[in-house]
């Protein structure tokens, strides 16, 4: 593929999003890439390893703040990645008929952003009303607990592989849900720390597969590198609400569009 700047600008504008609201890059680059006429194999597969890289700077910062709770990272993991494994060999098993395998995608794609637009739209909600709803018998770790933390990371492992969308909003919310009394900063970092294993070993298998465009991620990070870091430091000065629904709407008209 020949040098494009669309594909720089892109990847500009979703790393300042990501800086500024932490919403997943995920569900805004594949849609912007299947805009751009990419298959939509080769978008999922490209943008996996575009987050994968994009979020391995997130996890350096957040260890040194201690905003990372390592032991369920291992829960997710233990759920996640046999599931994105598993879904790999699913996929692999339609490379024949690539014209299937793109409609499967498209169709999972789609589903995928209207879940997300309502994870945004209803994130902070459904972090007060499980805080709410709590209880003591969340103070402290349970088998139960735990075994819900590896299923959570089966759904995610599936949803991400198939997508490449659900690591980000969806995995924060389902989060809240299980552990409504850690902090905020400890759930988002928890979830980046998961997100990166997770979508290097799908993107990885993508790429073994063929779906994977290598110098369309090099111009997608090219840009988000420094959007990333624009868009952290001037974090607060947007209204923060205003964005995520705006961001939420553009996902579930695009998701809407997709499946209908």
């Amino acid at each position: 593929m020949d040098f494009h700047i669309g594909f720089v600008i892109a990847g500009l504008v979703v790393g300042f999003v990501v800086g500024m609201t932490g919403v997943g890059g995920g569900s805004l680059m594949t849609p912007i890439l299947l805009w751009f006429g990419i298959p939509p194999t080769t978008a999922v597969g490209t943008d996996l390893l575009y987050a994968a890289f994009t979020k391995m700077g997130g996890i350096f910062v957040h260890n040194k703040k201690k905003n990372i709770n390592w032991t369920i990272v291992g829960w997710l993991s233990l759920g996640s990645v046999p599931a994105a494994a598993v879904t790999l060999w699913i996929l692999e098993s339609f490379k024949a008929d690539i014209t299937g395998l793109n409609t499967i995608i498209k169709y999972s794609l789609g589903w995928a952003l209207l879940f997300t637009s309502i994870a945004i739209v209803f994130k902070q909600k459904l972090l007060v009303f499980s805080q709410k709803h709590a209880g003591d018998k969340f103070h402290s770790e349970s088998k139960t607990q735990n075994l819900l933390t590896v299923a959570i990371g089966v759904m995610l492992g599936a949803t991400v592989t198939l997508t490449s969308i659900g690591a980000g909003a969806l995995g924060t919310v389902t989060l809240f849900f299980l552990y409504p009394l850690l902090p905020t900063p400890k759930l988002v970092g928890t979830e980046i720390a998961h997100a990166v294993p997770l979508t290097l070993v799908a993107g990885f298998g993508h790429a073994s597969m063929g779906n994977m465009d290598w110098p369309l991620l090099g111009q997608l990070l090219m840009g988000s590198l420094p959007g990333i870091y624009i868009g952290s430091m001037l974090s607060g000065k947007v209204p923060d609400l205003l964005l995520r629904n705006s961001i939420a709407v553009m996902l579930f008209f695009v998701g809407y569009k997709l499946i209908f």
